[in-house]
């Protein structure tokens, strides 16, 4: 039983780094879109 526990211990440890890892990457993207400057037209306005 105690094994059992163990790996679930293990198990949700890992998922919380999976989804602590992916919501700061999600951030960063988010930042940086917001810093960036909106991307030149392609074809000039005359």
């Amino acid at each position: 039983m105690a094994d059992t526990q163990d790996e679930k211990k293990a198990r949700l440890a890992q998922a919380l780094r999976d989804n602590l890892r992916r919501r700061k990457a999600q951030s960063r993207e988010a930042v940086r879109e917001e810093a960036a400057p909106p991307p030149p037209p392609d074809t000039p306005e005359t």
